[in-house]
């Protein structure tokens, strides 16, 4: 989007996103709802976020009335490949204690529980690389798969104890979303593809974009952070009677 806030936080509007697909752009003369939303694969915030949403549009009946793209956003760019452990890494990253990082995250597990989502978090889980997941979800979206993708590693990652840096376990979740394998993994390796994600990211983090997830209405209304579902489902009546 041209001349977006740099208080991401604080926005509450902004114009069109300067790297959206001819596609995008193409689907927001519709009625229907657009949310874009910045997010990594491996944030709990982001996890729990969607959920919420996902229950406000399915409780107000409304899926063939929404349009949802996802924008990559790495919360660690500069993870090595192999990850780190995940309790080592927030520890240091938080300044906690190993019992106030397990209070931490008995506190996230509770909160997914209520809103549908399962964290199973466990002593050798790693923080990884997700630019591999990030360059995937593109492909997916020319498919119309995006979203399909994006829940099914977030379960992988965080329910399924599995490593969604790993090649061959990313294969297996593409595939399970009927997407063609061959052609997906030959994405990672296109420098391209890996430009095209970097080039993304740079400009979310150029805005002043650090906390995710931050999901945006209809190129219009921003809301940082995990909402509450009726918080969600406020918006999008109000914004159904505009559309």
């Amino acid at each position: 989007m041209k001349n977006i806030i740099k208080a991401i936080l604080k926005i509450t509007i902004i114009s069109q996103l300067s790297f959206l697909s001819i596609g995008a752009l193409a689907s927001q003369t519709s009625d229907k709802i657009k949310i874009d939303i910045i997010s990594d694969v491996v944030c709990p915030w982001c996890a729990i976020g969607y959920k919420r949403l996902s229950l406000a549009i399915d409780e107000l009946g409304i899926k063939d009335k929404v349009e949802i793209q996802w924008h990559p956003f790495e919360l660690n760019p500069n993870m090595p490949r192999e990850g780190q452990n995940a309790n080592k890494y927030l520890m240091n990253k938080l300044g906690l204690n190993k019992d106030a990082l397990i209070k931490k995250r008995e506190s996230v597990t509770t909160l997914g529980e209520k809103s549908g989502f399962k964290f199973n978090y466990f002593e050798e889980m790693k923080k990884v690389n997700t630019l591999n997941a990030h360059i995937l979800l593109d492909y997916a979206k020319e498919f119309n798969k995006q979203t399909q993708l994006k829940v099914r590693l977030q379960e992988a990652y965080f329910g399924e104890k599995k490593d969604i840096s790993n090649r061959n376990v990313l294969a297996k979740e593409v595939e399970k979303v009927g997407l063609n394998v061959g052609e997906a993994m030959a994405r990672l390796d296109s420098k391209e593809a890996i430009k095209s994600i970097k080039d993304q990211e740079k400009y979310w983090r150029d805005q002043g974009a650090s906390a995710i997830p931050i999901m945006i209405f209809n190129n219009n209304v921003v809301r940082a952070g995990a909402n509450k579902v009726y918080e969600y489902k406020q918006l999008l009546t109000k914004l159904l009677l505009k559309n």
